[in-house]
């Protein structure tokens, strides 16, 4: 599962021919969660402010992710996303 983007120690990572709906994943410590591209919807669990970041990175580059999402479901390496500063 490649990593797209990592910063404040979280892991963004999308997985290869992954089901719908559109989604990432996060990893940030001992916590897991995945986020609904199209609604900023999380499942699973993340410390507040690891959230708060995730979900103002996916909100600022939700086309890009879109465009990732496409990648993976043709099985082709998605590209890296610039973290947030």
């Amino acid at each position: 599962m490649p990593t797209i983007s990592t910063f404040y120690g979280i892991l963004i990572q999308m997985y290869w021919d992954d089901h719908a709906p559109p989604h990432f994943h996060v990893l940030y410590a001992e916590y897991e969660a995945t986020i609904n591209i199209l609604t900023l919807e999380v499942t699973g669990s993340l410390p507040k402010r690891a959230k708060a970041l995730v979900l103002e990175w996916a909100e600022e580059n939700r086309a890009a992710l879109m465009e990732n999402w496409t990648l993976c479901e043709k099985n082709q390496t998605p590209h890296k996303i610039l973290p947030l500063p």
